[in-house]
């Protein structure tokens, strides 16, 4: 049973590496004649049809709780960052969306070329008080066309069970814009571990969590709150 996984989980990550490439490609030659909205739709497109061959190929599906707390108007959404599975998920939960992510990832060919287009946050991680600034000035452009920003405010992604500090960069974004945090809790790093071949099968559990005030908090505050909510939710949705 566990080689049949094994080689249906390999063929899904081929099918995953082949489609995106071809997504980048479509993404790239009609990319400059489209609306942001018409390279969404691709971008959302792709997203669907990963987590369709996900399900299909290696039996892994989810569940979304919690949809009624995503609000009207664009906000900032504070990801659990554990698995390359939340990465596809988010397109197809969440609304129009900038996603805050490393500059290297746009020097891949073709799809970080195509990543481009769809406008994300790029920063270095290393430049620290000037990434911070980045995502608060380029995040408030994006908010204010109508788009949520993303974040994965670990930065990296971190194993099941290992705890690492939350940035600040995401309350302080959603601070000085005067918007709320909607955090999100997921279990994707028990069925899509951070390295590895295996997808095991079941179901991944996504809990939205009620929009959390910003405005006149303190950054480390919020950012502590956001944590503490979203690892809770973890630990009590545990497979």
């Amino acid at each position: 049973m566990y080689l049949l996984q094994l080689l249906r989980s390999i063929l899904f990550t081929s099918c995953f590496f082949i489609s995106t490439t071809l997504y980048g490609v479509v993404v790239l030659v009609t990319g400059w004649a489209l609306p942001f909205n018409g390279r969404w739709a691709i971008a959302r497109s792709w997203a669907g049809l990963n987590l369709w061959l996900l399900k299909v190929l290696c039996n892994l599906d989810y569940v979304v709780k919690g949809r009624e707390h995503i609000p009207q108007g664009s906000q900032v959404a504070m990801w659990k960052h554990s698995s390359t599975w939340e990465t596809i998920a988010q397109a197809l939960i969440f609304p129009e969306q900038a996603w805050v992510l490393k500059r290297e990832l746009l020097w891949i060919p073709v799809v970080g070329w195509a990543l481009r287009l769809m406008q994300p946050i790029a920063i270095d991680r290393s430049a620290g008080s000037s990434a911070v600034k980045q995502v608060i000035a380029q995040g408030q452009h994006r908010l204010k066309s109508g788009r949520w920003v993303v974040i994965f405010p670990e930065g990296t992604r971190t194993a099941v069970g290992e705890a690492r500090k939350y940035g600040i960069s995401g309350a302080l974004l959603a601070i000085e814009a005067g918007v709320s945090i909607v955090p999100v809790a997921h279990t994707a790093g028990y069925f899509w571990p951070r390295r590895g071949w295996l997808k095991r099968p079941g179901t991944i559990q996504v809990i939205i969590g009620a929009p959390i005030a910003t405005p006149g908090r303190d950054a480390r505050e919020v950012t502590s709150e956001v944590q503490a909510w979203i690892e809770q939710a973890i630990s009590s949705t545990q497979p």
